[in-house]
């Protein structure tokens, strides 16, 4: 479900309407993830660590409501909730797109999810997902520790959703390190919300 939002009684009307005449509105930061008791419990109590940390992000994706917010026909709207639009990796080195709900709790979550691997998982191709608007696009790089990332962009498409890519988790020390890319609207969030989101997501990875 989605609603139209108040774009005239918003504080960041004027950063909208600046920012959303932009070719390129988005901006992007690599932040560093401890992933150390996220890993060990998830080793612990046999979950699958890319579901989890997948699931950590919907989570505090949709405790924001600016990564709720969408541009479309020129007007902002606020979704209830927003879904997984990730990629999934195959064996033979290719990937295809899938669409996977949020769900509160993980367990819910990993079943549908799992579905939706396995689905993947046994095509070829793309596969485009039918999903809508109130989607992150999400990615998993586990060969890469990268430092900067950029994204393929078609500038005659009006995009608005969020894009997160995980990299390669390393050991550093007693921690476990994973690099996460965030690329946002600028229309719609500054580096404040990323912050937020950051934060959030770094507090339910080390959640017990």
């Amino acid at each position: 479900m989605r609603q139209l939002f108040d774009l005239e009684n918003w504080p960041r009307k004027d950063h909208f309407n600046f920012f959303n005449q932009f070719e390129e509105p988005f901006f992007g930061v690599v932040v560093e993830i401890d992933c150390t008791i996220a890993y060990d419990k998830c080793k612990r109590e046999g979950k699958g660590f890319f579901l989890y940390y997948l699931h950590q992000a919907l989570a505090a994706a949709n405790a924001i409501e600016n990564f709720r917010l969408r541009i479309e026909d020129d007007q902002i709207y606020l979704y209830d909730a927003v879904h997984a639009s990730a990629v999934i990796n195959r064996p033979d080195g290719t990937f295809g797109f899938s669409y996977i709900d949020y769900a509160v709790q993980f367990a819910d979550f990993q079943v549908e999810a799992q579905k939706e691997i396995k689905r993947v998982k046994d095509s070829t191709g793309l596969v485009p997902a039918s999903s809508g608007a109130n989607v992150i696009h999400i990615s998993a790089m586990p060969w890469l520790k990268f430092t900067s990332l950029s994204h393929a962009r078609s500038f005659t498409f009006k995009d608005s959703c969020p894009k997160f890519s995980f990299g390669k988790m390393i050991e550093q020390n007693t921690q476990k390190i994973m690099p996460l890319a965030i690329h946002v609207n600028h229309a719609l969030m500054d580096g404040y919300h990323v912050s937020l989101f950051v934060d959030d997501f770094q507090q339910r990875m080390n959640s017990l």
